[in-house]
């Protein structure tokens, strides 16, 4: 297919245009993750326009995991990647667009739903890796820095076993941030009842997704964010 045939041929030296040229061109032929877009060559020719222009939108595009660039090879359609929402949330929060607590209010919310449809979407294997995951907290509890990644390892395996692959992208896209925030809230924990709750919580949640039951899955997930948000209260961040 011709992008001028598609309507959306763009003005000569206009990067936006070009980009906005091949999302048409990916969406028009129905490309799918690992299909190959034209050459810079034909790419140049048929939208009038430099290949600097061209190479620089695929940049962009790149750079926005819309697709793939490998050298020596042509460009590819990207698999979806959580590392442009990444860079957003963590933007917004060193430049106090939005604060950490606005984040947990969000993660609350989302992370509510996504217990409750693992409770009843995850597998077998799932239930078993979640509450191995959750084990493993427990185990690294004097290692805040493996604790922490088990966490996040946790709050994947969750998302993963909920079947929605928006949710997935969002849970990891706030691996970054949690990494920030995480052993700060460790540390507001100075009790050992206090740690002990937060990680009896991830246990009781994994057991909640073994049993099948999404109501206690969302009731102790939120338990699990109201505790995280009061520790962060008391160490200043929130």
């Amino acid at each position: 297919m011709q992008f001028a045939e598609q309507g959306v041929a763009p003005k000569p030296g206009r990067v936006s245009d070009v980009i906005g040229a091949l999302t048409a061109h990916i969406r028009g032929n129905e490309l799918m993750p690992g299909d190959r877009l034209p050459s810079e060559a034909v790419l140049s020719k048929q939208l009038n326009v430099s290949r600097t222009v061209v190479r620089e939108a695929l940049r962009s595009l790149a750079a926005m995991r819309i697709i793939e660039l490998n050298v020596g090879r042509r460009a590819t359609v990207a698999q979806l990647d959580h590392g442009p929402l990444s860079l957003l949330i963590e933007h917004g929060v060193h430049t106090e667009q939005i604060n950490v607590q606005q984040i947990y209010d969000v993660r609350r919310t989302i992370e509510a739903r996504i217990v409750a449809l693992a409770a009843l979407r995850r597998s077998d294997a799932e239930a078993a890796e979640i509450l191995r995951i959750a084990v493993a907290m427990r185990a690294a509890k004097a290692e805040p820095e493996i604790l922490m990644e088990r966490d996040l390892d946790f709050h994947a395996a969750l998302a993963d076993a909920s079947k929605n692959p928006v949710f997935a992208l969002i849970v990891n896209a706030f691996r970054g941030i949690t990494r920030q925030t995480w052993p700060i809230g460790w540390r507001s924990r100075t009790t050992d009842s206090a740690r002990e709750t937060m990680l009896e919580t991830h246990l009781a949640i994994a057991r909640a997704i073994s049993a099948g039951d999404p109501r206690e899955a969302a009731r102790l997930m939120g338990l699990h964010f109201d505790e995280s948000v009061r520790a962060l209260l008391d160490a200043g961040l929130a």
